[in-house]
């Protein structure tokens, strides 16, 4: 795929990311079942990598810590688009990027704010992104049923 439509895509990506606020994290438990749950998700970088926050005693952080595969699916409904982020998720609970990465928001779900111990961050990062958005004329077809697809260098090992 040439750079510019890359790059395109990619823009287009962070756009419907952005306008659907909300995404929803899949994961693997411990049978391998899938389990979906919804995040209030920081906006996504540059490289679409995403940020989250959660408890570290929930059961997400257990099964990324089994299992970093994970996916991340959001829909922008009044776009007529979604994506579907597939990549590796990692739990950090480095005090610096927990201070950077806080929403005042959530100062009623946890203890001391981003410094307590039940606050934790969810690293995503992608290595496969499938867009729709009829906005943006991706795969605008009526019967075409065909995301547009990026794929990530750097995908982190499990």
């Amino acid at each position: 795929m040439p750079q510019q439509q890359r790059d395109d895509l990619v823009s287009v990506t962070r756009a419907v990311m952005i306008a659907a606020g909300n995404c929803a994290l899949i994961t693997l438990d411990e049978s391998g079942q899938p389990k979906a749950r919804a995040m209030d998700p920081f906006p996504p970088e540059s490289d679409l990598t995403v940020w989250m926050a959660t408890n570290g005693g929930t059961r997400k952080v257990a099964q990324l810590r089994a299992d970093r595969r994970a996916t991340l699916y959001y829909l922008d409904r009044a776009g007529g688009g979604y994506v579907t982020l597939i990549g590796s998720a990692r739990i950090i609970d480095n005090p610096d990027d927990k201070a950077s990465h806080w929403k005042p928001e959530w100062d009623a779900f946890y203890l001391d704010t981003n410094r307590g111990d039940d606050y934790v961050l969810i690293e995503f990062t992608p290595e496969r992104a499938e867009i729709v958005s009829l906005e943006h004329g991706i795969a605008a077809e009526p019967m075409g049923w065909k995301p547009a697809i990026v794929t990530f260098e750097g995908s982190r090992p499990n």
